[in-house]
């Protein structure tokens, strides 16, 4: 679900990506369907209303990304804690339209935005209730700030991408031949 959360949020929130502007999706509906399908492949087609519900919680769920980068896993938690208490998020074993067995998070009578935010807050709170809370970040490359879950090893990922740190890399290499 975390995986989903980050897709989210950096297919639905404008800053930077990979050194290049990343402005907000002028079609919502469209842009959170893509979104979602690079996680999530049964996703239907969304309209206007609810990819703009989706662009809103992608906003708050960024502010939990980058509060644990700049270090501060209270307001992290806090935030978190808000959208749980929100959503009403609760796991729940359903089965419906001809799937197995799954888990659902969101309260009775929610919208999709509130499912959404139900999942991803539940992912982000079982990362933030671990040892493993340092491994949300907000990419370290100069123009780009999309967010990332590290899953490595040793847990020293900076990035977003290997494009971005393909980037930095070069940059230093370049920076290091020019002063010699």
């Amino acid at each position: 679900m975390v995986a989903a959360t980050v897709a989210l949020v950096n297919a639905l929130t404008p800053g930077e990506r990979r050194g290049r502007a990343f402005p907000a999706p002028t079609a919502p509906g469209a842009a959170a369907t893509e979104g979602l399908r690079s996680v999530y492949a049964a996703q239907r087609e969304l309209t206007e209303a609810e990819g703009a519900e989706l662009v809103e919680v992608a906003a708050r769920l960024r502010a939990v990304f980058a509060a644990v980068a700049d270090g501060d896993v209270d307001t992290a938690a806090t935030l978190v804690n808000v959208l749980l208490e929100e959503t009403r998020a609760r796991p729940m074993l359903v089965k419906h339209d001809g799937e197995p067995w799954h888990l659902h998070f969101h309260g009775p009578g929610s919208t999709l935005g509130g499912e959404w935010a139900a999942r991803c807050a539940t992912g982000l709170a079982i990362v933030l209730g671990t040892e493993f809370a340092d491994r949300l970040g907000v990419c370290t490359a100069p123009h780009c700030d999309r967010v990332y879950v590290d899953v490595s090893r040793n847990g020293t990922r900076r990035f977003c991408s290997t494009a971005c740190q393909n980037r930095v890399k070069t940059a230093a290499f370049r920076a290091r031949g020019k002063a010699e």
